[in-house]
């Protein structure tokens, strides 16, 4: 009997074939109390089990397939990292000790303790990273309780086969990535989730947040996914089979006519050049980057390093990272956006918690209250700008006083190189993020004092909107089309005409084709998104004249009511 399931289209396509099914159960742990004799035992075993771990980890990276795509290794090195913390390798053994309790039970409240203080963290990846605890913490288990370490999967010759599972890690990954599967379908997980990146990175249609799939769809049973809708139907009968392979095979014929525009100059009709740039989390993102034809990167996201860590990163392991990356470009510009963590965003015991972490000590706050933190980080971007056209962002700036304080910092730790004879560009180029609305009404005053803005969209509206997008319960209020969101970034791309300096948006209305003739419209002429998105926003600016886009945009900019807006934009792509 066919069905259909709603959940979360993370990776878009369309998919056609026989259910693979993934057996993850999870694990329930007893527990009891050791005699004080034991003890000494029990600590010997736990450390057995993560050393067995850790090795199962090392040699399934030497496993991992030449063509696999750089997310794959960079997501096993952070389970790598999680499992070598001492709030997982050694705060269990203190509970072992202190409550005389099993191995399996100390770390089963130590993984909840953990995924408790996730489920605080209003950043949406950050916040989905617990799952990547929970993983770690699960193959450990399994070791204590004698289960094998990976997800156990029959082999098939066949590719169309749509792998389903209640989740997935970056280890099973490495496994399935063998088999090629035409799809993934997870019951957890969202947009964020490393097994929605991989769905990405790979081009395979992906849904998550099915709830209860994985119990649902029986091994075999033929499925649709569409990843575009975030839609899967179980059992389809003919007329929907058929209607399906119709869609399906349009969208093939789609993506290759989008490979095919990589080398094109990205250029209107009527010739106006606009820049399309990647964003990366790490130096393996730089890959996908140079694959999707980017003409650069336009936002490194450098707190990635500091993440799933105990320790902070030195200078030199910022340096070469920044290093990595530049050269990988060949000079084309990498914009480096420092450290934007925060009170929602832990960072090795830096920050405390706050009852509002998103108006908290956070970005550009915390790297002024941390000067010898941001000096390293400086340090590492100034160097690293000796090695390609390095560009420093800085992110959420609100006032004039503390970009005076930046460029204190900038200049000082520019002086520390000079002293110590390492070489860097002079005249490396720094730009600020407009994310808050009181930036982007002083627009104009940042203008005139740096080289660069990069409206970051995803906060902007959050913040102007006064809604917390990670919050499901007022998701539906999130409006990019909202005329007050609208008007800020109108405002912050004039401010930089005027000042005759350049204007990007970095954020995720960047990689919406359907708000790509929007913001052209509106004058932006530098975009950078996620590389997987950059192809589908470049056909759009193919196929567009900027005058014209001019004056839709300018009708929609006088609009109020969200139906005539909606109305406004699809002629404006029609």
């Amino acid at each position: 009997m066919s069905a259909t399931l709603h959940g979360i289209g993370v990776s878009s396509g369309i998919a056609i074939g026989p259910a693979r099914l993934a057996s993850h159960t999870r694990i329930e742990v007893a527990h009891y109390v050791l005699q004080k004799a034991h003890i000494a035992e029990e600590l010997e075993r736990f450390d057995e089990a993560v050393q067995t771990v850790r090795a199962e980890m090392s040699a399934l990276h030497s496993q991992i397939p030449a063509n696999a795509p750089a997310e794959l290794p960079a997501f096993l090195d952070m389970h790598l990292m999680i499992l070598n913390d001492s709030m997982l390798s050694q705060a269990p053994k203190q509970l072992i000790e202190t409550q005389q309790c099993n191995a399996e039970w100390a770390l089963t409240q130590q993984m909840e303790q953990l995924v408790a203080q996730f489920d605080e963290i209003n950043d949406p990846y950050l916040r989905e990273r617990k799952a990547d605890v929970v993983q770690v913490v699960e193959r450990v288990i399994k070791v204590l309780l004698g289960h094998p370490g990976h997800l156990p999967l029959a082999e098939d010759e066949r590719h169309d086969g749509i792998l389903v599972a209640h989740d997935l890690s970056p280890a099973d990954m490495i496994g399935f990535k063998r088999q090629q599967f035409a799809a993934f379908i997870t019951d957890v997980g969202g947009a964020t989730s490393h097994t929605a990146i991989l769905a990405r990175s790979l081009n395979i249609p992906s849904v998550m947040a099915l709830h209860n799939a994985r119990s649902l769809i029986r091994e075999n049973e033929t499925i649709i996914v569409d990843g575009d809708n975030g839609v899967v139907i179980l059992d389809p009968d003919e007329t929907v089979l058929e209607e399906y392979r119709l869609r399906q095979n349009e969208w093939k014929i789609e993506h290759q006519k989008l490979r095919r525009l990589k080398g094109n100059r990205a250029a209107t009709l009527d010739g106006v050049v606009v820049e399309l740039h990647g964003n990366i989390e790490l130096p393996q993102d730089v890959a996908a980057v140079q694959e999707s034809g980017a003409t650069g990167i336009g936002l490194f996201r450098s707190e990635f390093l500091f993440m799933n860590r105990a320790d902070l990163p030195s200078e030199d392991e910022q340096f070469e990272a920044f290093r990595e990356v530049a050269e990988a470009m060949n000079g084309m510009p990498v914009t480096i956006r420092t450290l934007d963590l925060g009170a929602d965003k832990p960072l090795a015991g830096l920050t405390a918690h706050s009852l509002n972490p998103a108006l908290g000590l956070r970005a550009i706050r915390l790297c002024l209250a941390e000067p010898k933190l941001f000096r390293t980080q400086l340090r590492a971007i100034l160097r690293a700008s000796h090695f390609g056209q390095v560009r420093i962002l800085i992110p959420m700036l609100s006032s004039l006083p503390e970009l005076r304080q930046t460029q204190y910092a900038i200049e000082a730790a520019k002086a520390s190189l000079v002293v110590d004879g390492i070489a860097f560009d002079p005249n490396v180029k720094v730009g600020g993020m407009i994310e808050i609305p009181a930036a982007a009404l002083a627009a104009q005053s940042f203008a005139e004092r740096m080289d660069f803005l990069s409206i970051g969209t995803n906060d902007l509206i959050q913040y102007t909107l006064a809604i917390d997008r990670a919050d499901d319960s007022v998701a539906h209020l999130y409006d990019p089309l909202h005329p007050a969101v609208l008007q800020l970034i109108a405002m912050t791309i004039r401010a930089g005409e005027k000042a005759g300096k350049p204007v990007s948006v970095c954020g995720e209305m960047a990689g919406d084709p359907l708000l790509t003739r929007l913001l052209l419209g509106l004058g932006l002429r530098s975009y950078s998104m996620h590389p997987a998105s950059l192809l589908s926003v470049k056909q759009r600016v193919l196929k567009s004249n900027s005058v014209e886009a001019a004056t839709q945009a300018n009708k929609i900019m006088r609009g109020h009511e969200p139906d005539k807006l909606q109305t406004l934009l699809t002629r404006l792509n029609a």
